[in-house]
């Protein structure tokens, strides 16, 4: 048995993607749970911030971490509020100067359609696993969060942003060619952002999951309202966990929840 915080399970970029839970003093290889029974039980919570023991409002966090830290900020949902690069602060200049400064990727993935999204360079190809996409490929690389930011608010206008999870865990997936997907969106960037447009990396990134089957309809499991759950896993996609009985647990979306594990 294991007992520990949840956060997003830590993964690897191979084929399949290799995934871990881990806790304070402890890692589970999830791969090697396939086929096994695994019973969750919730215990109580953690705010990732305080670490107290109060209900998690969103993203791991208390209500009132979630209002005041600064990794919970507007700009994290929306980049193109980023203000690090005019030297103004939201509620930590400092923490936002080393997100906000960084190199970030606009990008096209795959999964239930084509969307638009931005992620931080150095979490390529992470983001795109804990999404789900079966493929995906870079669209411009900028200096700051701000530039990704403008440049997916200018291509959702042409595309989606959003994924439908429902879609990716039946393995109801869209095909298309990512490269010219990426070709058609050239006009439709914004002036400053063009001269990082990368137009010579035709690179289609494939990502393949450790799953032996698909649920062909998913039922979500919510802790607090089944606070006690067994089931066979039979795949871990995105930062899903697939059961045999066709329900699916958001580990991710479960982050600041104290479980206990148990693996038979």
């Amino acid at each position: 048995m294991y007992q520990g915080v949840l956060i997003k399970m830590k993964t690897e970029y191979t084929d399949p993607v290799n995934y871990y839970l881990v806790f304070k003093n402890d890692f589970i290889h999830v791969n090697q749970l396939l086929d096994r029974e695994v019973g969750i039980s919730f215990v109580s919570y953690e705010c990732l911030n305080c670490h107290l023991d109060k209900p998690i409002y969103r993203q791991g966090f208390c209500k009132s971490c979630f209002f005041e830290t600064a990794s919970a900020g507007d700009w994290i949902m929306r980049p193109e509020l980023s203000k690090a690069h005019l030297d103004q602060e939201d509620r930590d200049l400092e923490f936002e100067r080393a997100v906000q400064l960084q190199p970030h990727v606009v990008y096209l993935a795959l999964s239930s359609e084509v969307k638009v999204g931005v992620t931080r360079k150095a979490q390529i190809p992470t983001r795109w696993i804990d999404q789900g996409a079966h493929q995906a490929i870079e669209v411009v690389e900028v200096p700051n969060r701000y530039l990704a930011g403008i440049t997916e608010v200018a291509l959702k206008a042409h595309m989606t942003d959003k994924t439908n999870w429902r879609k990716i865990l039946t393995n109801d997936l869209a095909t298309a060619d990512l490269v010219a997907e990426k070709d058609r969106l050239d006009d439709f960037l914004p002036e400053e952002v063009k001269p990082y447009y990368l137009d010579t990396n035709k690179k289609v990134y494939t990502i393949g999951y450790p799953v032996l089957e698909y649920p062909k309809k998913v039922k979500s499991l919510n802790l607090e309202k089944t606070p006690e759950y067994r089931g066979k896993l039979k795949g871990i996609k995105g930062q899903y966990l697939l059961f045999e009985d066709s329900t699916v647990f958001n580990v991710r979306g479960s982050e600041g929840y104290v479980v206990d594990l148990v693996i038979v």
